[in-house]
């Protein structure tokens, strides 16, 4: 058996649900080590059943009884126990996932059906549910031999019939949407590596690039996110095909619960067994695989398809922006999300000129850093149009360069609406005009035969410089200015050293540890999930480290899965990293959804003061002896972290200081930021020119 970090083993033994130790943390509330603790400590903890020596599993049900007997859980919430049964699923979490979207769409389309066959014991409903599930999986994704959903049988449908019971069961709290939501949500988030995702801004984006269509293809559709954020309409056809089975019947029934669309979703290698090579679509929407040398290039070599030229064998991508364009009805568009050195590539630069002269590329958008994986680049969006025979090729190609567009990297997602907003209104206006005037630093029409040169690059930032920062010599000026005020308030704010010299003479008060306070009552201690419901922000690790607003957002349908909702006066502190840091939660960062890797600690204000409990925990030497160390990364045992023992009364000093060290470090961060506004522009100004060499 394999180890999970998701907290469920993958093979539990006697189709029995297992859990590792990250699971029975999570449904106790508590942090990893404390599981440890209670199996060194209690002789009568449940003994592993499955695993291995170092990540062993344990029976969830013995689990749970131990939990309720020792008082450490009330009752198992509904969502967790859901999760829970999925992730340790005998056949693996995704034919679990693939069995409860079936049951949800027969609760959805058909609940007297579901309500019959729920009514008798398990190995019944075993037997009776293939048969109500064929029925209205036919109905919604056609005959057997055209679809990727397959009923399971009886056999297999067995072990997972304390699921479905359970995934009805939070259907009729969450609705089936957002049941399959949350359940999709906790799987993605859980294996992270095994799927290339579309974050929902930028599948928003291309979704509103392509403009309205009836029908929508996407021809490596992974979990469906680029279809499902298309526009609903009542008359519409959404089409999906990946290669592999268990991600195209997922995308099947997302999209089938989540709208009343006509869904196909077909599965088998789209370049090499395209299963819609008789349809003509008016929009396709594609997030293709990367640098995919193993695309068929040896099988493919005269395939109608490559009206542009024959791909070479590292052009993966302009394979699929062509297999965009032959799906497409004429006149219809085509948007992908692509790396960027697919703009630039030597070995593809006939195919892009030969795209920019027949009027197939319409514009290029420059996306920032961090929006959408790999997060290190700077990522694209191609927008095409299938010519029309009878018209003229369109004489000027929209560049975007949207990097710009946000003054922090693209982790901040709360800055991701103005980006959308900027790149919609400059495609919109060009779409509708055939041209577009010049937005500095932001878009630009160029000539074709500006870019029909020997490189035929296409990347945005060569054609479009972006402008010197704040637009010239007038606002760096005001930028000049707020640095100095910055920099004068962080001088104001600089703490005195203490008033005495001999620092051994101060008392020592006996210390106690975050453990023994939370046992004692003065806190309780929270552990970050990242789940919250959907447009509900997270907050990260990444925004505690460097004092930023919320950035992460949660998932649609898990608004009641009962994520940590932070309050003023919480402390959040990372748990990963090896970095001394905490922070303080104030009414502006109040209500934000606890992220992973973070753990909250809430005083009670009879006993603690918040200030005085993050600024001890902020101690260097107190974090190396609460700390583990792996080869490769730390962890933070914040039970370990350790305070001294004083009255309400004794703790305001500290209190008053280090609130006023966090001022302090507040206005170094803001000079800093300014600080480094202002260098870049200046070099930027004086390199294009917009900034003489004698400016002041």
């Amino acid at each position: 058996m394999t180890p999970r970090d998701d907290g469920a083993s993958t093979t539990p033994r006697d189709g029995a649900t297992e859990v590792t130790a990250a699971g029975i943390a999570r449904l106790a509330g508590v942090g990893r080590a404390a599981v440890s603790n209670w199996r060194r400590r209690h002789d009568d903890f449940p003994k592993p059943v499955g695993g291995t020596e170092t990540s062993p599993s344990f029976a969830l049900a013995e689990v749970e009884h131990w939990l309720r007997a020792q008082g450490k859980l009330v009752e198992v919430p509904l969502r967790e126990r859901v999760w829970q049964q999925l992730a340790g699923h005998p056949a693996g979490p995704a034919t679990a996932l693939l069995h409860a979207g079936c049951a949800l769409l027969l609760v959805r389309d058909r609940p007297p059906a579901w309500l019959a066959v729920s009514a008798v014991s398990d190995e019944r409903m075993a037997q009776l549910l293939p048969g109500e599930l064929d029925e209205v999986v036919t109905m919604r994704f056609g005959v057997r031999r055209r679809r990727a959903v397959h009923v399971p049988e009886a056999a297999e449908l067995l072990p997972s019939v304390p699921l479905l019971r359970g995934v009805a069961e939070l259907a009729a709290e969450l609705g089936a949407k957002q049941t399959y939501e949350f359940l999709i949500g906790r799987h993605t988030d859980a294996n992270p590596r095994q799927y290339t995702l579309t974050p929902a801004g930028p599948a928003e984006l291309m979704a509103h690039l392509a403009g309205p269509a009836r029908t929508v293809l996407d021809p490596a559709c992974g979990t469906g996110a680029l279809l499902r954020a298309v526009p609903a309409r009542p008359d519409q056809y959404l089409h999906g095909q990946d290669s592999a089975p268990e991600l195209a019947a997922l995308t099947a029934l997302r999209l089938a619960l989540h709208s009343d669309a006509t869904v196909r979703s077909m599965a088998a290698d789209t370049l090499r067994a395209d299963a819609y090579d008789d349809r003509r679509a008016d929009a396709v929407l594609c997030h293709p695989p990367f640098n995919e040398r193993n695309w068929g290039h040896d099988e493919l070599a005269y395939d109608p398809r490559w009206e542009y030229g024959f791909p070479a064998r590292a052009e993966s991508e302009l394979a699929w922006v062509q297999h965009a364009l032959a799906r497409l009805a004429d006149g219809g568009t085509a948007v992908l999300l692509m790396p960027p050195a697919a703009a630039s590539r030597r070995s593809g630069r006939r195919i892009r000129a030969d795209l920019l002269r027949r009027g197939a590329l319409r514009a290029v958008v420059a996306l920032p850093p961090g929006v959408a994986p790999p997060y290190n680049l700077p990522l694209h969006v191609w927008v095409l149009r299938r010519p029309d025979p009878a018209a003229r090729p369109a004489p000027e190609v929209l560049l975007v360069e949207a990097a710009g567009v946000l003054a922090a990297d693209g982790r901040d997602r709360q800055l991701w609406p103005a980006v959308r907003d900027a790149v919609l209104d400059a495609w919109r206006a060009f779409d509708r005009d055939g041209t577009l005037d010049e937005r500095p630093g932001l878009a630009r029409c160029v000539p074709v035969l500006e870019l029909l040169d020997d490189e035929v690059d296409l990347a945005p930032a060569r054609r479009l410089p972006p402008p010197a920062a704040g637009g010239g010599a007038t606002e760096l000026a005001t930028v000049r200015e707020g640095l100095g005020e910055a920099l004068r308030r962080a001088a104001d704010l600089t703490p005195p050293l203490a008033g005495r010299d001999d620092a051994d003479d101060l008392p020592r008060a006996p210390l106690t540890t975050v453990g023994e306070l939370a046992r004692a009552g003065a806190l309780s201690l929270h552990t970050g999930t990242g789940t919250a419901g959907g447009g509900v922000p997270v907050l990260t690790d990444h925004d505690v480290l460097t004092g930023g607003a919320p950035s992460g957002t949660g998932h649609e349908g898990s608004a009641h899965d009962g994520a940590v909702r932070t309050e003023p006066g919480d402390v959040v502190v990372p748990v990963f990293g090896g970095g001394a840091a905490a922070r303080v939660i104030d009414e502006a960062t109040a209500g934000a959804a606890l992220g992973r890797g973070l753990a909250l600690l809430r005083p009670d204000p009879a006993a603690l003061d918040p200030w005085f409990l993050a600024g001890f925990l902020r101690g260097t030497a107190n974090h190396r002896q609460a700390s583990s160390y792996a080869s490769t990364s730390a962890r933070l045992d914040v039970r370990r972290l350790q305070l001294p023992r004083l009255p309400l009364a004794g703790q305001r000093g500290y209190s008053e200081r280090f609130r006023r060290l966090a001022a302090f470090e507040d206005a170094v961060r803001h000079a800093s930021l300014l600080g480094e506004r202002l260098v870049r522009g200046m070099h930027d100004g004086l390199t294009e020119g917009t900034l003489p060499p004698g400016a002041a």
